[in-house]
């Protein structure tokens, strides 16, 4: 793995940037891809279509609740605190909800540092969520092992979208930076240490947003990557079924309601 010499800033600069952009990051270019989403065939099955119109998901999450992420390494568990930071707590909410994260690889793991996941199999997706930012929470808590943050670039304020980063130790240094956690994994960190980290930094993120899925099961098969993602705690409401109020005095049989 390559020593995280330069600022740190610069290691997310790549975990973001916009598709068809080119940037450096640690200094290694990163190429703009020459395809277009409309060219590949959609990842993901079952899409649900609220995910092509990211300005409708607005939903205001539960002061505290819990996410299970099924993955290919195993399980665990997320308990998020919308009190830490709030926007970045809602955002995660609805993305969850709606299946965002569902067969979406960790591409990018270093050991000791961070696990980053957050583009969509689905190009078309990544396409709609590419402007779809929100503003920045203040710094409440620090980046612990098993914290997870909003990846960002380095310039531009209030430019978060989907991609997340759970530290993998103790990353204390990038608070001063804007990484705001917003939750921690209370169960199953030993899958997430064990998640597949051969790959490195080599996946190219910009060729994730256009090709998706097909571009990482061609060239990184070895991914992990998640099976489900679900909000499990406070369990969903049940459906209520209302029952229409007695009648003082008992119909005919052959009665039907009215």
């Amino acid at each position: 793995m390559k020593r995280i010499s330069t600022c740190l800033t610069f290691c997310f600069l790549a975990a973001i940037f916009p598709a068809g952009v080119s940037a450096q990051a640690g200094g290694v270019a990163t190429a703009t891809p020459k395809t277009s989403p409309a060219t590949h065939h959609a990842a993901a099955s079952h899409l649900d279509p609220a995910l092509l119109h990211p300005s409708t998901l607005k939903a205001t999450a539960p002061d505290e609740y819990e996410v299970t992420f099924k993955t290919t390494a195993g399980d665990f568990v997320v308990k998020v605190t919308r009190a830490w930071a709030p926007l970045g707590a809602d955002r995660f909410y609805n993305l969850v909800k709606h299946g965002f994260f569902n067969d979406a690889a960790f591409f990018r793991v270093l050991p000791g540092f961070v696990v980053q996941f957050g583009m969509s199999p689905n190009p078309t997706v990544n396409a709609a969520w590419e402007k779809a930012t929100i503003k920045d929470d203040p710094v409440i808590q620090s980046n612990h092992t098993g914290y997870l943050t909003y990846a960002k670039p380095s310039g531009p304020p209030n430019s978060r979208t989907t991609q997340i980063f759970i530290s993998l130790g103790e990353n204390g240094r990038l608070d001063s930076d804007g990484f705001a956690p917003f939750a921690l994994v209370t169960s199953g960190m030993d899958v997430v240490q064990k998640l597949f980290s051969g790959y490195g930094e080599t996946p190219n993120q910009a060729e994730i947003a256009v090709e998706g899925k097909a571009y990482l099961d061609k060239n990184f098969p070895k991914l992990d990557r998640i099976l489900s993602a679900t909000v499990t705690s406070p369990a969903p409401a049940a459906p209520v079924h209302h029952s229409a109020t007695a009648p003082a005095h008992k119909p005919p049989a052959t009665t039907t309601p009215q």
